[in-house]
């Protein structure tokens, strides 16, 4: 567990005017509402500079943004949880950080650092606290990202980048066990590219066949590489879980996987639960005849915004693969409540993954 610590202070503009108290806490969609401050910083010439807290607002931005046109925008995606004792904890700030570096690098952006991105996030959430909500289920969401804002529309690196942070109270991401069926034809990333990044045109491009999916009557897809195998890579725009009898199976991280952070943490819950944890290929021939078995016991999305997402249905090329009626006692369930306790401090954070902001 870490202590918020203000070693840079931001200016900080406050809104004149809060909108929580038009929020109601128990009926809040995911991604609808937005908190009314965000964090905003340029870098020009060299350096990130000017950073400052300000009521959230639209952009002014010109038409020849090079990020509108060449897709330099990477971003990420965060939680903080209020705890017992009122203090909010936002979950695995570090390892998100890592990861938004990694992803800006891929994409030629200048490296963003840690003060500014750990700091600018703990003061946006300190100043906006009261939207973090109590209600079971819920919890604040946080997007930093970064994008090129040159104005010029050669093809290149932008030699001028916007870092933005919003929040945001949401609540659970998916309501029921999912249908989702294997994706033939469509890839979500190709080897060699960047996949593993968390980019906009990741997301963009998983569009049309998620759609198309969708209008079949399915919830998701599951990703593959596209092999005459169909090896899984991930569900949506989640990693993926099965588990086989007694063991717990994730596909292993590649340049066409993103390194989940929720993937990463019930991996180590698992197995410190005594679980016996596989990382490794699975194709969706492997699926069939686990189920065939009876060895597929269950299989589930894991993100940050959905934390596990059960999956009930797997569809593979025209057949439908029923999976065990999910239940309090299913893994991911125990999964998902043993992450949910280590971050509302329920249970101890014996992995220091809670940045622990205090009023």
């Amino acid at each position: 567990m870490t202590n918020t610590t203000t070693n840079l202070q931001i200016p900080v503009q406050k809104t004149t005017r809060s909108r929580l108290p038009e929020v109601d806490v128990h009926t809040l969609k995911f991604g609808n509402i937005i908190s009314d401050h965000m964090l905003v910083a340029d870098y020009a010439n060299g350096s990130w500079q000017s950073p400052a807290i300000v009521p959230y607002a639209a952009l002014s931005m010109p038409p020849a943004m090079l990020a509108l046109h060449y897709g330099q925008s990477v971003f990420e995606g965060m939680k903080a949880f209020r705890m017992k004792d009122g203090s909010i904890s936002v979950f695995r700030l570090q390892k998100h950080y890592e990861r938004l570096c990694k992803s800006m690098e891929r994409f030629c952006m200048p490296h963003l650092p840690f003060e500014l991105f750990s700091e600018g996030l703990q003061q946006l959430v300190a100043l906006d606290a009261d939207w973090v909500p109590d209600v079971e289920g819920s919890s604040l969401y946080i997007r930093p990202f970064v994008f090129a804002s040159e104005e010029r529309f050669g093809v290149g690196p932008s030699e001028e980048y916007k870092f933005i942070i919003f929040t945001g109270p949401v609540g659970p991401y998916y309501p029921r066990p999912l249908r989702v069926k294997v994706e033939d034809h469509f890839t979500r990333a190709a080897k060699g590219g960047v996949g593993y990044a968390k980019c906009a045109g990741n997301y963009g491009g998983a569009l049309y066949p998620t759609r198309q999916a969708q209008q079949a009557g399915f919830d998701q897809v599951l990703w593959t590489d596209g092999s005459p195998q169909l090896n899984i890579e991930e569900s949506g725009t989640m990693n993926v879980f099965f588990v086989l009898g007694n063991t717990l199976v994730t596909p292993p991280l590649s340049d066409t996987i993103l390194d989940g952070v929720t993937r990463d943490s019930l991996i180590t819950i698992a197995r410190d639960l005594g679980r016996t944890v596989e990382e490794r290929t699975i194709s969706a021939a492997e699926l069939i005849e686990a189920h065939r078995q009876g060895l597929l016991q269950e299989a589930f999305g894991a993100g940050t915004a959905a934390v596990t997402a059960p999956i009930q249905t797997i569809h593979i090329q025209g057949q439908d693969y029923e999976l065990p009626p999910y239940s309090e006692q299913s893994f991911c369930q125990i999964l998902k409540k043993e992450l949910t306790a280590i971050r509302t401090e329920a249970e101890k954070d014996v992995y220091f993954w809670n940045t622990i902001i205090r009023r």
